[in-house]
């Protein structure tokens, strides 16, 4: 990354209350943070630009983050970009699904304090470059 030029994450997030805590935190370290509330959302966000990692959760409406994580994949533009599942979801056959489907990570939000995903993050963007 550039000096000066603030890391761009999307999270892709239905529950408000997650997305918003998440934001303060990524923000209050420097990470410039975009928020879509649905699949379809992030979606529309993709097709525009292309953040540096994507916090995607598995369940909500109208499109979840399986298929949202198959379009990404198969984005020439987006191949690339790490996507971390952000889900309560931890079911091994789920975890399993989200890695085959091509997630850099697997994150439980139950099981990771704000803190802890911020230190995900980063060391997945360290391991993607």
């Amino acid at each position: 990354m550039s000096e000066g030029k603030k890391i761009k994450v999307l999270i892709i997030e239905d529950d408000s209350y997650i997305s918003d805590m998440y934001k303060i935190k990524f923000e209050s370290e420097n990470f410039e943070t975009v928020i879509a509330s649905d699949g379809v959302e992030g979606i529309k966000f993709l097709e525009k630009e292309v953040p540096n990692i994507i916090l995607l959760d598995i369940v909500m409406p109208q499109i979840d983050g399986f298929s949202v994580l198959k379009m990404i994949k198969k984005d020439k533009r987006l191949e690339k970009t790490p996507v971390i599942l952000l889900t309560n979801l931890s079911q091994k056959e789920n975890i399993e699904r989200g890695f085959e489907l091509g997630a850099n990570g697997y994150i439980i939000k139950a099981h990771f304090t704000p803190s802890e995903v911020v230190k995900k993050i980063k060391e997945t963007l360290e391991h993607s470059v």
